[in-house]
């Protein structure tokens, strides 16, 4: 049986963590920041866990995670 292969653009846009979680960065940080408030910007920051609807297709993706 051959090695399974990564998805690569989900590997760039997914990070497993050390207890199984999947992470995500979120959407809305990369223009207009002008009208949007200090504190939402500071929220986007930091990543968030993907939806439990999504785990087993990410999970395929990324094989080796």
């Amino acid at each position: 049986m051959p090695k399974m292969k990564t998805h690569r653009g989900a590997a760039k846009r997914f990070k497993i963590t050390g207890s199984g979680k999947i992470m995500k960065n979120r959407a809305y940080k990369s223009h207009i920041l002008e009208k949007k408030s200090a504190k939402r910007k500071r929220q986007l920051r930091h990543g968030d866990q993907i939806s439990d609807s999504d785990v087993k297709r990410v999970k395929r993706m990324l094989p080796y995670g």
